[in-house]
């Protein structure tokens, strides 16, 4: 069976790649496994310098990563360089941080003195998607390379082109053998993988769907997974918002990536007071945002991934206004060849709507007018997910009294959403479980062992 690279803003063939054939995917399988074992008794400086240097071939190539991103899944080039920069910047974080993150910590115990130590655990299968892909990578790369264990990349379908280029960084910066691995295999197959001894653990960033099956594999198995799912991110409007500032910050949160991140600001939960004036205010700021071919400088939403995935985001557009909700800009697909879909702001969102209830993983912003500050809150939680939310206020003591309600694994004020490899990242509800990043994402596909020494 092949997997076949295709242009979104063309539609072309870009290139055919073969899947990894059965006994290929055995030898892997095996190298992992022997991997581990140097690899663990590896030091933790050693495996820093790797990352090091993944670091820098990373930079002297951003341009070229920057087009393979925009040529396989529409990332606008100038995006492409700044997540080429995040990856090694997240590279260089554990590089410095780790053997501080990793150091076994001295404890008080009853039967005498003890250490809790955080060793390697083994292979870990990392099941990753398109929308970011170098980014979602080494999100994970990183802290699981430093931390002493293998992995091995399923990557998505549709952007094979970018994981052979990470697998050649990662070869470039010295890993040895068996230590990184490019599975090019197709969903299907990924539960024998999950059921194979040699995979420790397992880790996913993805859909709800791709996450109940993968998840539900490991389950089985016992082993300890990592899940980074769906968001339907609320971004909150109070009464006092510097609104000028907000909606320029909304529509670049919703804009990201061709609106194509989890993280993205879905839901705009204005309360009415200032609802009018808000949606005013956003509208204008998306239908400045450029449209087009995201090998252009210029461009700041490039296409969408896949014309299905175009195709599902109109069809959930076209169900709100059909239940409601007004269009106020865009919502209408293009014509000519691309998946390309407009800047769209939908009024008068409600609940019962898949703007509302759903993920929309586009260029779509739902407003949804609140009654007060509470039923902002309110609604802003009447989701099934619950990864990033964002509130916007100019009385720092409120947003700090509000935030503790907001039900989401990261809540920002006055800024949007976005990861930071210093801070832990992951959510709460259907989007998932588990933390990436920070010492909690290192320390995730660790033992997490207690040494107890007796009182002489």
């Amino acid at each position: 069976m092949s997997i076949q690279s295709i242009n979104p803003t063309t539609g072309s063939v870009l290139e055919t790649f073969e899947e990894t054939a059965p006994a290929d995917l055995e030898r892997m399988l095996a190298d992992a496994a022997d991997g581990f074992l140097a690899w663990r008794a590896t030091s933790i400086e050693a495996r820093a310098g790797h990352l090091r240097e993944a670091a820098r071939v990373l930079r002297a190539r951003a341009v070229e990563f920057a087009r393979t991103m925009a040529f396989e899944m529409g990332k606008p080039v100038v995006d492409g360089e700044a997540e080429v920069e995040k990856c090694a910047a997240t590279c260089e974080y554990y590089a410095d941080h780790a053997a501080a993150m990793l150091a076994p910590e001295a404890r008080d115990a009853l039967a005498g003195r003890a250490t809790v130590r955080f060793d390697p655990l083994g292979p870990v299968l990392a099941v990753m998607p398109w929308n970011f892909p170098f980014w979602q990578v080494f999100r994970c790369a990183a802290p699981i390379l430093t931390a002493g264990d293998p992995m091995l990349l399923k990557h998505a379908a549709n952007v094979p082109r970018c994981a052979r280029e990470i697998a050649g960084v990662l070869r470039q910066a010295g890993l040895p053998r068996g230590v990184f691995g490019n599975l090019v295999i197709s969903s299907a197959r990924v539960a024998g993988v999950i059921r194979d001894p040699r995979v420790a653990a397992v880790t996913l960033t993805g859909s709800e769907g791709a996450g109940s099956a993968v998840g539900a594999e490991a389950g089985r198995m016992l082993k300890k997974t990592v899940m980074e799912l769906g968001g339907s991110d609320p971004f909150v409007v109070l009464a006092d918002a510097d609104l000028p500032r907000a909606a320029r910050a909304a529509a670049d949160a919703r804009l990201v990536n061709g609106g194509q991140s989890c993280i993205a600001a879905k839901r705009f939960v204005v309360v009415a007071d200032v609802c009018d004036r808000f949606t005013a205010l956003l509208v204008d700021e998306m239908r400045a945002r450029r449209m087009g071919d995201p090998l252009d400088r210029a461009t700041r939403v490039g296409p969408q991934a896949r014309r299905e995935l175009r195709d599902a985001l109109h069809a959930q557009v076209e169900a709100s206004i059909a239940r409601g909700a007004r269009r106020v800009l865009g919502g209408e697909v293009p014509d000519g060849p691309g998946a390309f879909y407009p800047p769209t702001v939908l009024a008068d969102v409600a609940p019962g709507m898949p703007a509302f209830d759903e993920e929309t993983f586009g260029p779509v912003a739902a407003i949804v007018r609140a009654r007060d500050e509470a039923d902002a809150i309110r609604l802003a939680n009447a989701t099934s997910f619950g990864l990033g939310a964002s509130l916007w206020t100019q009385d720092t003591v409120r947003a700090e009294r509000l935030v503790a309600d907001v039900e989401a694994g990261m809540v920002c004020v006055n800024t949007p959403v976005r990861s930071d490899p210093r801070l832990p990242f992951g959510g709460v509800k259907r989007s998932g479980f588990g933390r990436e990043l920070a010492e909690w994402g290192i320390r995730e596909f660790t033992n997490v062992k207690s040494v107890v020494v007796g009182a002489d």
